[in-house]
């Protein structure tokens, strides 16, 4: 699962074809649209008429910030649940590509050279988060270069376009059909601009692109044209011509693409020094290369063991033959599968784990689109956007296949549970929702994907520990093995990107030492390739959480209860661990060794 709240840039998230939306509600017809600044919470970490000057020009930088962004990257936008450009695809002319990046970059520049000593500590805390939310998009920018690396990201931005207006029912069916038309009519000139800037790609991301590139027609020709209601006889035959012109434009990139392998480079690692400086200045990690790899590796070998001690060691390898009930479809397993989510629910409830707050809307189980495969074997999680007004989220799951070897089928068919919990409750789906809730605007708009993985990986051992599985159970088991193989994932990515192992030596070791069959290796794999420290985020952001926990247990004393610590760290929304450190034990020394750090 790779849920992500922030913008950024060229490396936007991949969004691929889906073969079914399900039904929802009618909406109610679509109102005028109002000005993007009156969608955004105006960032304020306390009241303004009491702040200096340099505070609230920190605000403003910010406010501004987001709204340039959002009319910039209109898709992402549409995504994230604001519909104000639903008519626009990104601008990857070269000229507008260096635009953006000069004003990142000078942005960043301004927001760097803020003297925030004398600051007070919330309004402090905002200034380094809203510098790391600009370095995010500064080193895509000058290190990722991924407008002249990475292909998928025009595949995405393409049937992303299209997916956004599709997956909830914000408006009505027509409105949504005439944006669509608008947007496929764009794709063919983005398409041929992506394969102008595509000036050293990789073959490893072009090859994905390709896979995903072939993969769109259901969401165009099928998917799509669940919208086809209410269209004059004029719109719908310009909606048909151009979803046919872009579908013949997407295959035609996939097919120049697969002529240009030969000469594409394999992978191309950013190396230790850049790797490093992502680790500081945007994940805000006190951490670095070597310290997280030695992170992983222990934590793999502590968990290889606890398989070992298990009674009969190959419960923590899923098998759907130990099941009482093998669902005979897919629609039986969507059903099974998300039936266990109340279980969960009331068991959080009755022992007093977390808070579930009012505001907390459905959480779905969908089918894994076919173009996810390769990056996403595991599937992912589609969250409320930030400026969502509906509340529902969902999770998608690996095309159902008793016979499967896949490791994320195999384990759903014995226990969805641990999954279920990572994605949905308590993981994601609850604390983006809190996040989404937050009043600051900063750290609304923040999104530590390191914070974010490690609460939901940690959150399938808490519900274990806490007994919600049997000890020594096939399920008990399971919880083992997702550990294990996410440790393996940190190995992995830090290999990787320092350049230090090939992509085939990342599959053998996720096969080896994490313990996955090869199609769930090989993309994982392929994800850790396209996504660099999202594959860390799990464990470190796990240990990291542990490590809070038992200082605020030690702080409490006999006040600790692990409901309050829950619900403290989670209502600060998807913030680095070493800010959140910083406010609850009001102890900054993380943070402060990120900073004086060159």
């Amino acid at each position: 699962m790779k849920p992500n709240k922030l913008f950024i840039g060229a490396a936007a998230t991949i969004m691929a074809a889906m073969q079914a939306i399900q039904a929802q509600p009618t909406p109610e017809p679509r109102k005028p649209d109002v000005s993007n600044k009156a969608l955004i919470t105006k960032s304020t970490s306390s009241t303004m008429a009491n702040v200096s000057p340099e505070v609230m020009m920190l605000h403003k930088l910010a406010d501004d910030y987001y709204a340039w962004r959002n009319e910039n990257y209109p898709v992402a936008s549409s995504d994230s649940g604001l519909h104000t450009w639903d008519n626009k695809l990104t601008d990857y002319s070269p000229a507008k590509i260096a635009e953006r990046a000069q004003h990142v970059h000078a942005l960043l520049e301004k927001v760097r050279a803020l003297k925030t000593d004398n600051w007070p500590k919330d309004d402090r805390i905002d200034a380094i988060l809203f510098r790391s939310q600009l370095e995010q998009v500064d080193f895509g920018d000058r290190v990722l270069k991924s407008d002249r690396t990475n292909p998928q990201i025009y595949v995405g931005e393409c049937v992303s376009s299209i997916f956004s207006l599709l997956k909830k029912e914000y408006d009505t069916p027509r409105n949504r059909a005439v944006s669509a038309t608008a947007r496929l009519k764009q794709m063919p000139a983005l398409l041929k601009q992506g394969l102008s800037n595509l000036q050293s790609p990789v073959k490893l991301y072009a090859q994905l692109a390709i896979q995903s590139a072939r993969s769109v027609d259901s969401l165009f020709t099928g998917s799509l044209m669940t919208l086809d209601a209410g269209l004059t006889p004029a719109e719908h035959d310009e909606l048909i011509k151009s979803r046919d012109a872009a579908v013949i434009a997407l295959h035609n990139y996939a097919d120049e693409l697969e002529k240009r392998l030969p000469k594409m480079v394999d992978f191309s690692p950013m190396g230790e020094a850049n790797y490093n400086y992502y680790l500081k200045h945007v994940l805000l990690l006190p951490l670095d290369a070597r310290e997280v790899e030695m992170i992983g590796r222990v934590e793999l070998a502590r968990y290889r063991a606890l398989e070992s001690l298990l009674p009969d060691p190959k419960l923590a390898d899923p098998d759907p033959s130990r099941s009482a009930n093998i669902p005979p479809d897919q629609a039986s397993f969507l059903k099974a599968y998300e039936s266990r989510e109340q279980e969960m629910i009331n068991f959080l409830k009755e022992h007093h784990l977390v808070t579930i707050p009012d505001y907390l809307g459905p959480f779905q189980i969908r089918q894994l689109p076919e173009a996810f495969k390769p990056t996403s074997p595991g599937g992912f999680m589609n969250p409320p956007g930030v400026y969502d007004k509906d509340p529902s989220g969902f999770f998608f799951i690996p095309t159902y296949n008793p016979q499967s070897k896949n490791f994320y089928i195999r384990a759903a068919i014995e226990d969805p549970r641990p999954i279920l919990g990572h994605e949905g409750i308590p993981g994601h789906f609850l604390q983006l929702s809190i996040a989404n809730h937050l009043k600051d605007e900063i750290r609304r708009q923040h999104g530590d994907n390191v914070f974010v993985e490690g609460w939901a990986l940690y959150g399938e051992e808490m519900l274990m520990r806490t007994g919600l599985y049997p000890n020594n159970s096939a399920t008990y088991g399971q919880v083992l093995r997702l550990a294990r193989y996410r440790s393996a994932r940190i190995g992995v990515d830090v290999n990787l990107h320092t350049g230090r192992w090939s992509f085939e030596q990342a599959v053998k070791y996720f096969m080896e030492a994490g313990g996955l069959d090869r199609e769930a290796a090989e993309g994982e794999a392929a994800g850790a390739a396209s996504d660099p420290t999202q594959k860390i985020s799990y464990i470190i952001g796990k240990w990291q959480i542990m490590n809070l926990l038992g200082r605020y247990k030690d702080r409490q004393g006999d006040n600790f209860r692990i409901g309050q610590f829950h619900d403290d760290l989670i209502k600060n929304g998807s913030l680095p661990v070493s800010i959140i450190e910083w406010i609850l034990l009001d102890d900054p020394a993380s943070i402060q060794k990120v900073m004086s750090e060159k």
